[in-house]
């Protein structure tokens, strides 16, 4: 009696990991864009509530002119208050035109959100999480312990830490929930941690397609396309 069950079946993913996936992928590139237009404003970082040209910078990144604070020419001094505050205007233009990358990144950011949480509750559901995912001894399955660890450290901590960084610094969000700047502790610090995350994210994304590369891109692509 001949075999006719034929050649195992190819591992698939599945249609809501795709999809999410691609989401996933447009809205971090969508973040990374508007991100970086939003700090070409004001290319400085700043530790606690307040920062500006005039205070000290914890990191200044040499993006434009716009980081330069003897680009001011002071033009009073409040030599009557105790920390002498003083006032001062640019001596030259400001890139400052960005209103459209804050409300693009604010918007691509609970479009991701939302992706997210999606993937997060299907996948604990269908036990992707579990199975394909999450370290475990042995390193059974498509993925080793090293790349499970770096998933599920950038999936369930880096980016939640990312997304409530964002959120400590919108004004809305703050005046609602006041005790999430507090964890934070401050405006300034949160940007500047948001900022160090995303550092980590690229590099992960880096890593993520270079393994992609160098391990037949053009499967990989087909594989979270089609699902084969």
């Amino acid at each position: 009696m001949s075999n006719a069950s034929g050649p195992p079946r190819q591992q698939r993913h599945a249609l809501w990991v795709r999809v999410c996936h691609w989401v996933l992928a447009l809205c971090v590139f969508t973040l990374a864009y508007s991100g970086f237009y939003i700090l070409m404003a004001h290319p400085r970082l700043y530790w606690g509530e307040v920062g500006n040209d005039l205070t000290p910078a914890l990191l200044e990144l040499p993006l434009n002119d716009n980081h330069q604070p003897e680009a001011w020419r002071e033009t009073v001094t409040f030599d009557a208050l105790a920390n002498k505050p003083i006032s001062a205007s640019r001596t030259n233009e400001i890139f400052n035109q960005n209103g459209w990358a804050r409300s693009l990144h604010f918007l691509a950011g609970w479009f991701f959100v939302v992706a997210g949480a999606l993937y997060f509750a299907i996948g604990v559901i269908t036990r992707h999480v579990a199975r394909d995912l999450w370290p475990r001894a042995g390193n059974v399955g498509a993925y080793s312990r090293l790349q499970r660890y770096a998933y599920t450290g950038v999936a369930f901590a880096l980016l939640p830490f990312m997304a409530l960084a964002g959120l400590a610094m919108s004004p809305q969000v703050v005046a609602a929930f006041p005790a999430l700047l507090d964890v934070f502790g401050g405006h300034q610090t949160a940007r500047t941690l948001h900022f160090f995350g995303f550092v980590v994210l690229a590099a992960f994304v880096v890593g993520h397609v270079a393994m992609a590369l160098f391990t037949g891109f053009g499967r990989h692509i087909r594989a979270m396309i089609v699902g084969r």
